[in-house]
């Protein structure tokens, strides 16, 4: 079942968000009221999104994992995080990395299909990993930011026996069917690719 056809696209929910979205602090009420949750990966924080936004699956048995897609949001981290928990949106990714810090979130178990490839069937296959900044914004693709995500991106290989190469680390761009242009020209993949294999 390809859920993609009747949502909204992604990049304009998550570029609308940039507009909307409102300064951290405004989201702890949201946080305390969400049952606490082990995370998958180990140091990053529980920020849920809407179970409204993703399938309940149980990952690798329902469906192998073969990918992780790599994203850039196109708005900030908060406002990322915001999108996640809005019930009418339909979009998630399990995790969002912060550009200033390093800081991961995880929205979505990876047991569970996150709504981000625009692709139900690489939806059914990936873990989605969304990075703050926009794609013309290099200056959002920080040191700290890469080596935090590639040591994600290498966690997550090492527990589904994903390869780490191209063919299996790829951008929101390379999902057949998509129209999206993240992670952009600006992200530098020889970098990030050295760094998963060395992590």
């Amino acid at each position: 079942m390809d859920r993609t056809p009747s949502l909204p696209s992604r990049r304009g929910i998550l570029a609308g968000a940039a507009l909307t979205a409102v300064a951290s602090p405004l989201f702890a009420p949201a946080r305390a009221a969400a049952a606490p949750r082990a995370v998958d990966h180990r140091g990053a924080a529980w920020h849920p999104a809407s179970r409204a936004n993703y399938t309940p699956s149980n990952r690798p048995r329902a469906h192998p994992l073969h990918y992780v897609i790599i994203h850039v949001a196109q708005t900030t981290y908060a406002g990322t995080l915001s999108v996640f928990r809005d019930p009418a949106k339909k979009v998630s990714a399990h995790y969002v990395v912060r550009s200033s810090d390093g800081h991961v979130a995880q929205c979505v178990r990876e047991a569970d299909i996150a709504w981000h490839a625009g692709n139900w069937d690489y939806n059914t296959r990936s873990i989605g990993i969304e990075h703050e900044g926009w794609v013309d914004r290099p200056r959002y693709f920080t040191d700290v930011m890469y080596e935090r995500s590639a040591r994600l991106t290498a966690a997550i290989c090492e527990r589904y026996g994903i390869p780490r190469d191209r063919a299996h680390i790829i951008g929101h761009n390379e999902v057949p069917g998509s129209d999206h242009t993240d992670p952009g020209r600006r992200w530098d993949w020889k970098r990030y690719l050295r760094l998963v294999k060395s992590a």
